[in-house]
């Protein structure tokens, strides 16, 4: 069954990332929100992560990467629309 509230997004999160301690931090918190999520890129500048969910989750997940754990200062986040080829 498809869910009809659901989307994909390519969020780009910039800053100073720990990633030794942001990455399990976004896996948890993506778990606990129920979004499907896949780390395409990650270093101690920009994490580039693919999410599938409700747009509200979505939202979400950006405010708490915004707040993150107390090792990781970040500056920026972008998101971008991933549109599907069905259709």
């Amino acid at each position: 069954m498809v869910k009809e509230n659901q989307n994909r997004e390519r969020m780009t999160i910039l800053g100073e990332l720990d990633t030794t301690t942001f990455l399990p931090w976004i896996n948890r918190h993506a778990a606990k929100l129920g979004l499907s999520q896949a780390i395409s890129h990650a270093d101690a500048e920009r994490i580039e992560l693919e999410l599938d969910g409700p747009e509200e989750l979505i939202d979400m997940m950006e405010m708490g990467c915004s707040l993150g754990p107390i090792d990781v200062w970040v500056d920026a986040i972008e998101r971008k629309s991933l549109v599907t080829g069905d259709g």
